[in-house]
């Protein structure tokens, strides 16, 4: 990694990070900070694999998660931009399984209990999260959630195309556009991707968004000559305890090696493995003078908030995210809350459940990258205090 000398003085954000490796919070972490193009911060803490002491380094490899919707995101985006679809298509005209949609009545124990949606779900809805459709990931008990489990919708071994399969014989949670939750959409946006543009969509991701942006460590499964650079995934002893000072390793999440052979999915929602490297090259193609794989249009679109005003988001378990809008493909900073920097306004960001996070903030030209591997780390106080310090440096 080459630091551009900058005067920014970034002092305090090495031992801060350090200091959650010492307290066993986090096994290892990266940071960086994107001044423009420039790379002006870059930092390791900490282990890749603290049962066989290998330190981190730059060029380790990470489970990324939900950064991969970022990267649909982008894909749905460039099919937009040539003209194959839009905004506002209805997306049974191009997944006829999404048509004729049922949703669950207020209250119902059982996913029979249903009434026609009143609308169709656009691909703007996929987006942004508001389309009825649920995950099976986070909102333990619900009807839907058991519906989601029963019938394997994140079944890994199976192709998107099953999923939509699946999907079609299931309720949403909710009429289309009417409130937002957080879901299984963007698979279902990466299977459209394949339906359009007729590529798998490993094979699309690959020709026009990680081969022009020279992301070559970033796949779907890690090839064998790469294993050795696959970080170590672990987990708190306390899942409910983000600051439980002790971890333990997972060696089957979410399914026994995983990301190291190839499966039947590609998961647009959380399938990628990335490094730091790689995770730079994206950021820079959404900062001025950067490698353009999208329009400034497209760009600036995909930054703006596009909920209803009044609107949030929030996830189950967890209750609302004050002051958060959302994107196409990440959250928008409307009014920073008490986790947010103070003049954190248009910031645009998301992260993965173990831990990897990005960040960019168009009005100030900056972005930033955390990379770790502790389940359920996605807006994590590391996450919240690294972002701080860097903005305090910088702005």
């Amino acid at each position: 990694m080459i630091v551009t000398p900058s005067a920014f003085n970034f002092k305090t954000i090495a031992p801060a990070m350090q200091s959650y490796v010492d307290r066993k919070i986090l096994a290892g972490v990266s940071s960086a900070i994107l001044h423009g193009q420039d790379l002006v911060y870059f930092h390791t803490a900490g282990w890749a694999d603290i049962e066989n002491q290998i330190p981190l380094r730059h060029d380790h490899l990470f489970r990324v998660f939900s950064n991969t919707k970022l990267l649909t995101s982008i894909a749905i985006m460039q099919l937009i931009e040539q003209h194959h679809l839009s905004l506002d298509d209805p997306v049974e005209r191009y997944l006829p399984q999404l048509g004729q949609r049922q949703v669950l009545l207020p209250g119902a124990t059982d996913i029979s209990q249903t009434e026609p949606a009143r609308s169709s779900i656009t691909v703007r809805q996929l987006l942004t999260h508001t389309s009825g459709l649920s995950y099976g990931l986070l909102d333990h008990g619900s009807t839907i959630y058991k519906a989601y489990v029963e019938r394997r919708v994140l079944n890994a071994f199976t192709p998107l195309s099953e999923l939509l399969q699946v999907l079609e014989e299931l309720p949403l949670s909710f009429h289309p556009g009417e409130r937002w939750e957080y879901s299984i959409a963007t698979d279902v946006l990466a299977h459209l991707v394949e339906i359009i543009s007729g590529d798998n969509f490993d094979v699309y991701l690959h020709a026009h968004i990680l081969s022009p942006l020279g992301m070559n460590d970033t796949s779907f499964w890690v090839p064998p000559h790469k294993h050795a650079r696959l970080s170590a995934y672990y987990a708190g002893t306390d899942p409910m305890n983000v600051l439980n000072r002790d971890l333990k390793r997972l060696e089957k999440s979410p399914y026994p090696e995983a990301f190291l052979k190839p499966i039947p999915r590609f998961s647009g929602g959380g399938g990628l493995v990335s490094s730091m490297h790689d995770m730079l090259a994206l950021m820079r193609s959404f900062l001025p003078n950067g490698p353009r794989i999208l329009s400034e249009e497209s760009l600036y679109l995909m930054m703006q908030n596009h909920l209803p005003q009044g609107w949030g988001i929030a996830f189950p378990g967890v209750g609302e995210v004050p002051g958060k809008g959302f994107g196409l493909g990440g959250a928008v900073t409307l009014e920073p809350g008490e986790n947010d920097p103070a003049n954190a306004h248009g910031e645009f960001e998301w992260g993965g459940i173990a831990g990897t996070h990005w960040w960019i903030s168009p009005r100030h030209n900056i972005a930033g990258l955390l990379m770790t591997q502790r389940q359920m780390a996605f807006w994590h106080p590391y996450s919240f205090e690294f972002k701080k310090l860097a903005y305090a440096a910088m702005t």
